[in-house]
């Protein structure tokens, strides 16, 4: 069984895992991201320098900065700090 959902990659509490509030959270983390998708910018390349809680930008090509080598990603600013996801592929 893999430790992630094959489409989402949402992370799977596993039986002897300790902290699994850890792994809930990040779960619920990605989920709020995805769900309801509002993105602020489309082919983003250099980060906002005061982003909005829950602020999404879908990144270009050669992102800079703190989006430095997630090139295509989702970047979400939540609790202080960037967090990517990566669109999967059809």
């Amino acid at each position: 069984m893999s430790d992630t959902s094959p489409i989402l990659a949402l992370p799977f509490i596993m039986p002897s895992q300790a902290q699994k509030h850890v792994t809930h959270n990040e779960a619920l983390r990605r989920l709020d991201i995805v769900v309801q998708l509002s993105v602020a910018a489309f082919d983003a390349a250099t980060p906002p320098t005061d982003p909005d809680d829950g602020e999404i930008h879908a990144l270009g090509t050669a992102p800079v900065a703190a989006w430095a080598g997630h090139a295509g990603d989702l970047a979400a600013w939540l609790d202080g700090t960037w967090h990517f996801v990566a669109p999967q592929e059809c």
